[in-house]
C-alpha cells in the first residue's frame, strides 16, 4: 500500500519548489553583491546557471558523477549493471550509479535513503529528462548541491569558501566543489580540513585516471590551500537593503545604486 501511495504520487511532474525558493540578493550598480538573505528554509541558496560557472569545472563535475550525462535518458543502465555485478562480486556497495539528473530529483524532493525512494528517484529522472533540457538540468543540480551548513549551490559555496563567483577556480577549488556533496557535512574545509583535502585529491586521482587532469596538474592541486574559515557574509548597507527588498517583494534579485567598494571602505 505504502509503495502503491508513493508512485500514485509520482504521476506528477516533479515538485520544482526547492529550487524557486531562492535566497534574495541586493546588488550594487555594477552587479556586485551587498547582501544575502536566508531562504524560507533557512539556506543560502542561489540560482547557477551552467553559462555562468568555470568550464573545466563542469567538465570535471560530469567526468567524475556522470560521464554518460549527455547521452542517457535519466537513468545510466551501464553504470547500473556495473554497481550490481560489482556488489554480487564483492560483497559490499563498490560504487553508486546515480546519474546527476537522479540526484537532481534527489535533492528536489528528499525521501528517506529505502528501495522505493530509488526507484521513485529513477523515475522522476525520467521524468526531468523528458520536461527539461540537460542544462536546465544542470541548473538545478548548480543551485540545490549540498556543500555544508545551509550552503546550497555553486554559488553559495564559492561566495563562502573562495569570496568569488564560480567563474574562475583552481583546479584545486574545481576538485573540492565537486567532492563537497558527496558528504557535505564530512567534507566541510572550515571544520574538518583534513577530510576535505582527502576527498578534494580523491576526485584529482580520479580525474588523472581519466586523462582530464595531468598528473602534474593534480599534484599541483593537491598541494593548495584548504579554506580554514568562511568569507565574511556580506552585510553591506543593511537598512536599504532591509527597505528595498519589502519594496521589490516579487523579485530575487534587487539592484540599488551604491557602490560595493566604497560601501566596504566606509564600514
Amino acid at each position: 500500500m505504502k509503495w502503491t501511495s508513493a508512485f500514485r504520487r509520482c504521476a506528477v511532474t516533479a515538485d520544482l519548489a526547492r529550487a524557486q525558493d531562492l535566497s534574495r540578493q541586493v546588488l550594487d550598480r555594477e552587479g556586485r553583491l551587498l547582501r544575502l538573505y536566508l531562504t524560507k528554509g533557512d539556506y543560502l541558496r542561489l540560482p547557477a546557471r551552467p553559462d555562468e560557472v568555470d568550464p573545466a569545472y563542469l567538465e570535471m563535475l560530469i567526468a567524475y558523477e556522470d560521464k554518460r550525462f549527455r547521452s542517457h535518458g535519466g537513468i545510466d543502465w551501464l553504470a547500473m549493471l556495473r554497481a550490481a555485478w560489482q556488489a554480487a562480486v564483492q560483497g559490499r556497495v563498490i560504487s553508486g550509479a546515480s546519474t546527476l539528473t537522479m540526484q537532481v530529483a534527489r535533492l528536489l524532493e528528499p525521501r528517506e535513503r529505502t528501495v522505493a525512494a530509488k526507484l521513485i528517484e529513477m523515475f522522476r529522472a525520467v521524468q526531468l529528462e523528458e520536461r527539461h533540457s540537460k542544462d536546465e538540468i544542470l541548473s538545478l543540480y548548480l543551485t540545490l548541491a549540498p556543500y555544508g551548513s545551509n550552503l546550497e549551490g555553486i554559488r553559495a559555496a564559492c561566495l563562502h569558501y573562495f569570496g568569488r563567483p564560480p567563474r574562475d577556480l583552481t583546479p584545486g577549488e574545481r576538485a573540492l566543489l565537486v567532492a563537497l556533496p558527496q558528504a557535505p557535512e564530512r567534507l566541510r574545509p572550515d571544520r574538518h580540513p583534513k577530510a576535505a583535502r582527502e576527498g578534494r585529491n580523491k576526485v584529482l586521482r580520479r580525474m588523472v585516471i581519466s586523462g582530464l587532469v595531468s598528473p602534474e596538474e593534480a599534484a599541483r592541486a593537491a598541494e593548495e590551500a584548504i579554506p580554514s574559515a568562511a568569507e565574511p557574509r556580506r552585510f553591506a548597507a543593511p537598512h536599504l537593503a532591509d527597505r528595498l527588498v519589502a519594496e521589490m517583494r516579487d523579485e530575487t534579485s534587487v539592484a540599488s545604486t551604491l557602490d560595493a567598494g566604497l560601501q566596504q571602505s566606509l564600514a
